[in-house]
């Protein structure tokens, strides 16, 4: 429930900025340590608000609603996005910055598939195909022509990202996961050389992404918070390692697997190839990539971990990460061939 106050702030920043009357947010449609996704009701219809979430503890969060906010208008008609709307810095309106988009009339997929659907494999291959291609839309984009910002030329992605996250978990370490920096090594140590620079998702796999509701059609592709330039190949294993057969059960994040790691999916290699293809990149060290994509993720998530240790948070999704981080961890070791891990 929104205030009074609050909703009526907001109704007259929407009059004011976008011309819009009678503006009222509505349900949450996600929330907890992503960025909190609400619907804005118009007499015009329905729009979307992007926010961070209620226990954002840093300017982090803030600058994850900016870079989404300059991310969809920079891919425009270009790519499967919402259309963006506006962008209000000016936290005494909501106590957030927020950003406003189109409401996009799609299903999230996760635990089971829309009950239009048929339920068979071909379905499930048509899932894969569209995952892969709207990405590789993206990703061949040149991003100097979007004007997005040149990323640090004294460090590719890999090594940017491998860096970061080993130091988040030296100053925020609440539980021994020895794989963390064992796998840091190692990525360290394999790091292929970054051909190609674009634009990427930072967390792209099915559940960040909306379908159509009768027809297995992606419509957009959504949550942009964590988007940059960088290795494109890093994209696409992340989504990839979402699928695949179970190296053990349940694995971690098992939530957005359920669809994806079903008997009869189409294989990571073939949706792999239909991306080379598409884009012209070499995909020969998919399971380095594969393998620093759940090293990435799991260091990621082990934020919330620490933050409910600290008692700051107490959510379903954190307390599960007892359990699912370390699932991660094992199975990044697995793919790398790492052993008595």
């Amino acid at each position: 429930m929104v205030a009074g106050d609050a909703q009526a702030r907001f109704a007259t920043w929407m009059h004011e900025h976008l011309g819009i009357a009678d503006a009222r947010l509505g349900e949450r449609l996600s929330g907890g340590n992503a960025n909190v996704t609400q619907l804005v009701e118009t007499p015009a219809g329905r729009l979307v608000l992007r926010r961070p979430p209620d226990n954002a503890l840093s300017a982090s969060a803030a600058r994850g609603v900016q870079r989404e906010w300059r991310i969809l208008n920079a891919l425009g008609r270009q790519a499967r996005v919402p259309t963006a709307r506006g962008h209000c810095e000016n936290t005494s309106v909501l106590g957030q910055p927020f950003i406003v988009v189109d409401h996009v009339d799609g299903v999230a997929i996760s635990w089971t598939l829309p009950g239009a659907y048929r339920d068979e494999p071909a379905t499930l291959e048509r899932i894969g195909h569209e995952l892969v291609d709207a990405i590789a839309e993206v990703h061949l984009l040149d991003w100097r022509e979007l004007g997005m910002k040149a990323p640090d030329p004294s460090a590719d992605y890999l090594a940017r990202e491998i860096e970061r996250w080993l130091q988040v978990r030296g100053a925020t370490k609440v539980r021994e996961l020895p794989l963390v920096e064992r796998l840091g090594a190692w990525l360290t140590e394999h790091k292929p050389r970054q051909t190609r620079q674009s634009v990427i998702h930072g967390d792209y796999h099915l559940d960040n992404t909306l379908f159509a509701r009768e027809e297995p059609r992606l419509e957009a592709i959504i949550d942009w918070e964590l988007s940059t330039v960088g290795d494109p190949v890093a994209d696409l294993a992340l989504m990839l390692m979402f699928g695949g057969p179970r190296a053990f059960d349940p694995p971690g994040f098992a939530f957005v697997q359920a669809v994806t790691r079903r008997p009869g999916i189409v294989t990571r290699e073939a949706l792999a190839h239909r991306w080379s293809l598409a884009t012209g990149i070499d995909v020969g060290d998919l399971d380095y990539y594969l393998a620093f994509a759940f090293w990435r993720l799991a260091s990621i998530v082990e934020g919330a971990h620490v933050l409910r240790v600290q008692g700051l948070v107490d959510t379903e999704y954190s307390r599960k990460l007892e359990y699912d981080v370390p699932a991660l961890l094992e199975e990044a070791a697995r793919v790398a061939g790492i052993h008595g891990a």
